[in-house]
């Protein structure tokens, strides 16, 4: 009999939420940097094994909304936690429990499906301090187990695996098992561009930095063109993104092209503009407007 069901991942921004799932899946599909807000939408990533499917439904990190897409982003969050079979909550080597960390142990206390508290980040710390990290945790209420784990290095995340499963409903398999994201193949595009970008872009901007495809055609050869826009909150920070001489825009483009390539097996012409919308996360229409519904 197979098994499968809905995990969601939740914790803190920049905990490696988005590093363990392409681990786990082994492609690069959730955008990764060192800047908060980086996953801004629910993403459901699949994983498909001989008996079990685990749709990893991959959230924003936890934290108190400053405006409008803020909001959406708390409230995808949480309500992901109401679709999911198991929780997944991730944490990284901090040695305390923080005001964050306390927030989400205490919204996790209603929570009646299995969950999983996952130390994340035991390759930037002595072997000894993971005892007294998991030490540090056995008492907060309503966690099944604990998994210290590298979603950098891969220690530990065969053995999550294989407790998910354990967790996991007798059922079959929600989607065809070659299925490794719900999200379109622009979608993903769009999302690559704007880890780019935050890669990239100074501190005060990637937060206003939103990414649409406009068009992706397919030619004859197999190859694609795509024109995109990333769209800003203000007109300084216009001058940043298209940098002195277009350098900035250069390379954003040229580090895209390549991970796009790769994501598509295909060769791309890849063309960006750069266009203002002032305030769009302060203003509902304008974050449903950017897809994030």
């Amino acid at each position: 009999m197979t098994k499968s069901g809905f995990v969601s991942v939740i914790g803190r921004p920049n905990v490696g939420k988005s590093t363990l799932l392409n681990r786990i899946l082994g492609e690069k599909i959730s955008i990764i940097s060192d800047k908060p807000q980086t996953t801004r939408d629910k993403i459901q990533l699949i994983y498909t094994d001989e008996d079990t499917q685990m749709i990893f439904l991959d959230t924003p990190g936890m934290q108190n909304p400053r405006n409008k897409l803020g909001e959406h982003m708390l409230s995808t969050s949480r309500g992901s936690v109401g679709e999911a079979d198991v929780v997944l909550y991730l944490v990284d080597t901090s040695e305390f429990i923080g005001s964050r960390e306390k927030d989400i142990i205490e919204f996790l206390q209603g929570i009646e499906v299995p969950i999983i508290l996952v130390i994340n980040k035991i390759d930037t710390i002595d072997r000894g301090k993971i005892l007294e990290l998991m030490d540090m945790y056995k008492d907060v209420e309503n966690i099944s187990e604990i998994v210290p784990i590298s979603a950098t290095g891969g220690e530990g995340v065969d053995e999550l695996i294989e407790i998910i499963q354990k967790h996991l409903p007798e059922g079959p398999f929600f989607y065809p098992d070659d299925y490794i994201t719900d999200k379109s193949e622009r979608f993903i595009v769009g999302e690559i561009i704007r880890e780019k970008a935050l890669v990239n872009l100074k501190e005060e901007v990637p937060h206003g930095v939103s990414v649409l495809v406009e068009s992706m055609k397919e030619k004859e050869d197999g190859s694609f063109d795509i024109t995109a826009t990333i769209y800003s909150e203000k007109d300084s920070h216009k001058g940043i993104i298209i940098g002195k001489q277009g350098t900035m825009i250069k390379k954003i483009r040229q580090e895209a092209t390549k991970d796009i390539e790769r994501f598509l097996d295909a060769k791309i012409t890849l063309e960006l503009w750069v266009k203002i919308e002032k305030n769009w996360r302060e203003r509902e229409s304008k974050v449903k407007y950017f897809g994030y519904k």
